[in-house]
């Protein structure tokens, strides 16, 4: 399976990669059937990703980090999808939560939360999406009101990844309704602080082993050491973000094309219709050989992706445009890999049925294909 360019790595990194992968065969895969039907993966698990050196490669050493470039985040993310499953809660945690800590944080901040994020004893979340407000972030209606020391935050979010399990929160709030999008900001807020209330765990299409879930804000009381970055600069800090979070899910959605495409392969390779094998049909080869030939193309694009975002040129307009391509590809490789698996395709137990129904919502989060496109248009 070609992953990440080989001329991009280093002896350390191709390591650091063998090592991911024996963890998730051993502590991952085996259990993904159990946390599919409960619907969550258990912090335990978060706990040993951790002590293996799997979460929030990026954070310093002085936190308990790697001290790695992102590369490393992008190795855990296309392993994580060659399991077959969106890697939603690692990159909400190590690639979003821990990189607005590390560039917005105080130092006080930072000691506090990124050691156990490292060691997975915390796992965080980001609670940006309300019911009312999906791609459109300035239209959020949970407000952070000031109250001498402290702030008094009301409001829902909804679809959290990791909302369950999540220790850690950054919530985006209203501090300054008629600011428009400089009067939003945002905090740092505990489970377990008096307001904060874990809404349903929501029952999805795909993802069944990752919780998502309703969050409540009920005049919670939040300090002032708990806002993160300035007041009224939370808007720039998410827009300043999303590009590395798009990358993310081009990442990891060209490896989830790369994964059905090879146990597609594998299959036609067994599977006989009318005395042969489906691979000696013309059909099926030439439809394979053309997956193969754009899944390529775009690996070679998501390489240089990585490597403009490695040097800090990868631009707002650069994830929308990858994160567009890479995700309406990962969904046509894996609905055309569905059809060479005929009625079997359809049936759960089969890889490539899970795949299908996890791979329809990468074109919705993260920002939709539509929000993409018009950020690309206002760059013509």
């Amino acid at each position: 399976m070609p992953y990440s360019d080989p001329s991009a790595f280093d002896e350390s990194l191709v390591l650091f990669r063998d090592s991911v992968r024996r963890f998730l065969e051993a502590e991952f895969v085996p259990h993904l059937d159990a946390w599919r039907q409960a619907r969550r993966i258990p912090m335990e698990f978060f706990r040993k990703a951790g002590a293996q050196g799997l979460l929030c490669p990026t954070v310093p050493a002085e936190y308990g980090g790697a001290e790695c470039d992102y590369r490393y985040n992008a190795v855990v993310i296309e392993e994580v999808s060659a399991c077959g499953v969106i890697p939603a809660g690692f990159g909400v945690h190590s690639d979003i939560v821990a990189h607005y800590l590390l560039h917005l944080g105080t130092p006080e901040q930072k000691a506090r939360y990124l050691p156990a994020m490292v060691a997975g004893e915390l796992l965080g979340a980001i609670a940006m999406t309300e019911p009312g407000s999906g791609s459109d972030l300035q239209a959020i209606q949970t407000t952070a009101r000031r109250d001498g020391a402290d702030y008094v935050l009301n409001g829902q979010k909804t679809f959290i990844t990791n909302g369950q399990n999540a220790d850690l929160v950054i919530v985006a709030a209203k501090t300054d309704q008629a600011a428009g999008a400089r009067g939003i900001s945002l905090f740092l807020v505990e489970a377990g602080t008096l307001g904060f209330a874990r809404g349903r765990q929501l029952h999805k299409m795909g993802g069944h082993e990752q919780d998502t879930s309703e969050l409540f804000f009920s005049d919670l009381r939040a300090p002032a050491s708990a806002l993160l970055g300035p007041e009224g600069g939370g808007f720039a800090a998410m827009m300043s973000e999303l590009p590395t979070e798009r990358l993310s899910v081009s990442i990891g959605a060209v490896a989830a094309a790369e994964k059905a495409l090879a146990i597609t392969i594998d299959y036609v390779k067994t599977r006989e219709a009318f005395g042969k094998r489906l691979i000696e049909f013309q059909n099926t080869g030439f439809k394979l050989a053309e997956l193969r030939a754009e899944v390529h193309a775009v690996r070679a694009y998501v390489n240089h992706c990585l490597a403009r975002h490695l040097v800090g040129a990868f631009t707002a307009v650069d994830g929308a445009e990858a994160k567009l391509v890479t995700t309406k590809l990962q969904c046509r490789v894996v609905d055309e890999c569905l059809q060479l698996h005929g009625g079997n395709g359809w049936m759960d137990e089969y890889l490539i049925s899970r795949m299908y129904a996890d791979a329809r919502v990468q074109r919705i989060y993260g920002g939709t294909d539509e929000i993409m496109k018009l950020i690309i248009s206002r760059s013509l």
